[in-house]
């Protein structure tokens, strides 16, 4: 929400009224509560706003990261947990930014429009990269369930988070009703539900992305959720050019797209080489 704050312009009250707001609907959840909570919050001693005497260095436990170790370990790509645990460890190098604050230059935050629908598009965009984090989050435990031959009860799983857990929210059981209707779903982002949810918050979503990188603005979550949602809906990445670079680099062999799957080949691409080739094919 300093976004928000940088950007629009608003007081601290004046963006917990906005989370007020949003609890009461899609994005009812804890951690929207707490965030309310943090920014009416005021210091006892000097009677501040308690949230803009907090020194802006994030510390952590772990968890995030060994989620992290773990995505890349199973080949899962968690983009948006990774990113967050990296703009916690990036958060931790004040004195580093406090240094090229003062050498380092960009664009001033401007707005110019309608701050009520600034605040809409902002809202989609956070409901759309926060599926996206349940989505990758599931991804991950599928794939630890293909490695380790678990027999994982997504449905009960997202409900057993509604007891205590930080990430409790009210479409919890949303994603207990995809998995029950369908206990394979690759990936949340293709329920029903889910799909439908993102189609309409994905203009909103852009626009937000959009207006970050414009105004200069640090937006890690928005961007690299932005970014997988278009990874995940495009039938052929740029991943041949780097399959080619291996190939060409440590004869990593490749896939063709005109030949069957199980077959793997390998490039003598400056024709000074030999046939050489790696004895596994590693996607």
């Amino acid at each position: 929400m300093v976004y928000v704050k940088n950007l629009l312009g608003l007081s601290n009250s004046e963006i917990a009224d906005v989370l007020e707001d949003w609890n009461k609907g899609d994005l009812d959840s804890y951690l929207i509560e707490i965030t309310r909570d943090i920014f009416r919050k005021k210091d006892e001693e000097t009677g501040h706003d308690l949230i803009d005497l907090i020194v802006d260095a994030a510390g952590q436990k772990g968890t995030g990261k060994w989620t992290v170790i773990n995505g890349l370990e199973l080949g899962a790509p968690v983009t948006l947990i990774g990113e967050a645990v990296f703009a916690r460890t990036l958060s931790s190098q004040k004195n580093d930014r406090i240094i090229a604050s003062k050498i380092l230059s960009g664009p001033k935050p401007h707005f110019e429009g309608d701050k009520k629908a600034f605040l809409e598009d902002l809202r989609q965009a956070v409901y759309a990269s926060k599926i996206v984090s349940y989505a990758q989050g599931f991804v991950l435990m599928r794939e630890a369930a293909k490695t380790f031959k678990w027999q994982l009860n997504y449905g009960g799983i997202a409900l057993m988070w509604r007891g205590g857990c930080i990430i409790r929210s009210k479409f919890l059981g949303k994603i207990k009703e995809a998995f029950d209707k369908n206990h394979d779903l690759s990936n949340l982002l293709l329920d029903d539900f889910f799909r439908e949810k993102i189609q309409i918050a994905q203009s909103s979503w852009r626009r937000i992305v959009s207006a970050a990188i414009l105004n200069g603005l640090y937006a890690p979550a928005f961007c690299t959720a932005l970014n997988y949602f278009d990874g995940l809906r495009t039938e052929r990445l740029q991943a041949n050019l780097i399959q080619a670079q291996r190939d060409y680099f440590g004869a990593h062999t490749y896939q063709r797209v005109d030949k069957p799957q199980d077959l793997v080949f390998h490039t003598n691409w400056t024709g000074r080489g030999g046939n050489t080739a790696s004895h596994t094919y590693n996607v």
